[in-house]
């Protein structure tokens, strides 16, 4: 089997008890002493509005998925490509070898803590945006927005679904735009987020996150990875200056998962993380992609069954 790819979820992949097969593991150790608390209690114990907290949601995403990744890579099995689905992406970056494990648990933490600061709360909204074609959600996004107030696609998550994300009054204004315009059925749904994400708002977000990395290493990729920013694979040995600008981009930008899920080979791909919300994507992305989640008892019998 050439081609396996590894992708690795985002926010919203997250339950209390993740990880628990991980327990006493080394990651867990790891994360614990790179951030100075407790985050396995948390990901363990919760209580799940803790465990909600972007400044620990994102790191305690980061730490199952890399300890999964870890188990994977004991299997020996040939990784072509690797991705991930906003934070994802920085898991999916400890598996290409482009951040050690520590730098990377720590700029999560501060990348959900930059990004909870970024906007008084109250300010901005996201909204998942339901069964209208994208460039009918990019024209509602434009006609909203304000030399003051913006609003844009913030993830594009398979093609029935897309999530708009600003100030609140530029959201507001774009579901109207679609209610008067659009005449074809669909849905908007306001999300119980803590932030605006993946907009123009988290540009403070950005140039704080900047700043860190400046104090971090970035290398040269040892596997190909996707970006969320262009939906672009870069070939192993892509410049580590390259790959950190990608993910400063990606603070204030789009996801563009769909986009990037389109161009995977169809051979077989892996789930490595919390959860199984990247399997039902794929699946309304590409009828041909066969994806194994592997937070699952049975997840890597199945691997084995599917590479033999």
């Amino acid at each position: 089997m050439k081609n396996l790819t590894v992708m690795f979820p985002g926010q919203g992949s997250q339950y209390v008890g993740m990880a628990k097969s991980f327990e006493n593991s080394e990651w867990m150790k790891r994360a614990d002493a790179a951030l100075g608390f407790s985050l396995s209690k948390i990901m363990l114990e919760g209580p799940e509005d803790e465990l909600k907290l972007t400044a620990f949601t994102q790191p305690a995403i980061l730490t199952h998925s890399v300890a999964l990744f870890d188990k994977l890579q004991k299997e020996n099995i040939k990784i072509a490509r690797v991705l991930g689905h906003s934070v994802g992406e920085y898991a999916a970056l400890v598996a290409a070898k482009v951040l050690s494990f520590e730098d990377a648990v720590m700029a999560v933490h501060l990348r959900g803590k930059y990004m909870q600061e970024a906007v008084p709360v109250g300010a901005g909204k996201m909204v998942a945006v339901m069964k209208v074609p994208a460039e009918t959600i990019e024209l509602a996004c434009k006609n909203s927005s304000t030399a003051d107030e913006q609003v844009m696609p913030a993830n594009y998550n398979e093609p029935g679904q897309i999530v708009i994300s600003g100030h609140a009054g530029a959201c507001e204004r774009a579901v109207k735009w679609l209610e008067e315009n659009y005449k074809e059925t669909h849905r908007c749904i306001e999300l119980n987020v803590s932030a605006p994400f993946h907009s123009t708002l988290m540009k403070p977000a950005g140039e704080k996150l900047a700043a860190h990395f400046e104090t971090i290493k970035f290398n040269a990729n040892e596997i190909a990875y996707v970006a969320n920013i262009d939906a672009k694979e870069y070939a192993a040995g892509t410049d580590g200056e390259v790959i950190k600008k990608n993910l400063i981009a990606q603070v204030d930008g789009s996801v563009r998962w769909t986009q990037s899920v389109e161009k995977l080979p169809t051979d077989l791909s892996v789930e490595c993380g919390p959860g199984r919300v990247l399997m039902g994507l794929g699946r309304k992305i590409s009828r041909d992609l066969k994806i194994i989640c592997l937070d699952k008892e049975d997840g890597f019998t199945e691997l084995q069954g599917a590479l033999s």
